[in-house]
């Protein structure tokens, strides 16, 4: 009986310590302590548009894709070239298990991004990006920030 008391409450401190859900500011002060602005010619704006449609700022985002892969995290990053989630075949090329990209930290999340932008597509390897941020005034991302 004690144990169905506890099962609720197990779930709830499993899944407050796997994803997290930023404000627009305090994600913008932590990408840039991380060194995305400006990384790769991208400034700061751009990476917090493709956080909101992307993931709304949850860290805690999965996407299941039709061909067996998975996006992760707060940038959606794909299980089939960059991180590694025990299920589809990878090429693992930021050498970091995919549920790592589900957390508070952000720091496998940047190390990784940082890799994908430098393919050849740039930030336009995210559909979410092209769709709602190239091109596009974006200073109101980071407007009234204080950075």
């Amino acid at each position: 009986m004690r144990a169905l008391v506890l099962l609720p409450v197990l779930a709830c401190l499993s899944a407050g310590a796997r994803g997290q859900v930023f404000s627009r500011c305090e994600l913008a002060r932590l990408l840039k302590r991380g060194g995305l602005d400006g990384f790769m010619g991208y400034r700061l704006d751009n990476w917090i548009c493709l956080a909101f449609y992307a993931s709304r700022f949850d860290t805690g985002t999965v996407t299941e894709n039709s061909d067996g892969s998975s996006d992760y995290g707060i940038f959606q990053i794909n299980s089939r070239r960059w991180c590694s989630d025990q299920r589809s075949r990878t090429l693992d090329l930021c050498q970091t298990r995919c549920r790592d990209l589900l957390t508070a930290d952000l720091v496998d999340d940047i190390n990784c991004v940082k890799k994908v932008v430098m393919d050849w597509q740039g930030m336009g390897v995210w559909m979410p990006w092209r769709d709602h941020c190239k091109g596009r005034d974006l200073s109101h991302w980071v407007a009234s920030c204080n950075l």
